[in-house]
């Protein structure tokens, strides 16, 4: 009886055996199993961190023909500003200027002008001014765009000129740092330029006491334009935006019923 029983359970479990030897596969011809492959422990390799290459810097040298570069594909742009003194706002500035054709308006407001507000629109190269104290309340006068004074007034809400004047008194350009300025991120760069050539590019003379050298800082986009400019001359000081690149403006005169002559 117990032979009987071992015997059935040999034969029971001789299939199961031989199914185990099939998925592990056959017996070689001379009845010995067949060498076992060795299996491989796959290795993970880490990925190796891509190092940026440094950023170039602008130098004197190519400063401000980058800049130039930058600002010369832009046809309008929005300026606004504020000069301070002793903690009183002397001036505030905001307008608009489009390159080609040359057209700006520009209101100006501050002690400068007893409280109120100045008005200089140029277009087709005359300019009209309204100015308190000057002008009749809600009038322009109409004077030729080349007059010095409204080129004083006008030069004074327009920084193109003063990067024109960089042409020939930047003595040094040196990149500061990165900031973050109304959400983008921007270069600083600190400025030295010659005071007498700076003011002379812009028809300006030299004030008594003045530097011979005055710093301005300026920030810059990664596409080279100038997105704000400062500086600070005998305890005056001057901050300045430039927003709203290339976006549609529309400069017009004044209706001829506002308009008055000299």
């Amino acid at each position: 009886m117990r032979i009987h029983v071992r015997a059935t359970a040999v034969v029971a479990t001789l299939p199961l055996l031989l199914g185990v030897a099939a998925c592990g596969g056959e017996e070689k011809a001379n009845g010995t199993l067949p060498t076992p492959v060795p299996v491989t422990k796959a290795t993970t390799v880490a990925p190796q961190k891509v190092v940026p290459p440094p950023v170039a810097r602008l130098t004197k040298a190519n400063f401000v023909p980058a800049m130039n570069t930058a600002l010369a594909s832009q046809k309008t742009w929005r300026t606004t500003a504020k000069m301070t003194a002793g903690g009183e706002t002397l001036m505030t500035i905001s307008g608009f200027q489009q390159a080609k054709p040359v057209a700006m308006s520009m209101e100006m407001s501050g002690i400068a002008f007893d409280g109120g507000k100045a008005k200089v629109i140029v277009v087709n190269g005359t300019a009209y001014l309204s100015i308190p104290g000057a002008t009749p309340a809600g009038k322009y006068l109409k004077v030729d765009a080349s007059d010095p004074d409204v080129g004083s007034l006008a030069d004074s809400g327009d920084p193109t000129k003063t990067f024109k004047a960089f042409e020939k008194s930047l003595r040094n350009a040196k990149f500061v740092r990165s900031e973050t300025i109304d959400g983008r991120k921007l270069d600083r760069y600190d400025l030295t330029v010659d005071t007498a050539a700076t003011l002379g590019a812009q028809g300006k003379t030299m004030p008594k006491g003045a530097p011979k050298t005055l710093t301005y800082s300026v920030w810059m986009d990664s596409a080279k334009l100038i997105r704000r400019m400062s500086f600070d001359l005998q305890g005056v000081k001057m901050v300045m935006n430039m927003t709203d690149y290339n976006k549609p403006v529309t400069i017009k005169a004044p209706p001829a019923s506002k308009v008055i002559t000299r």
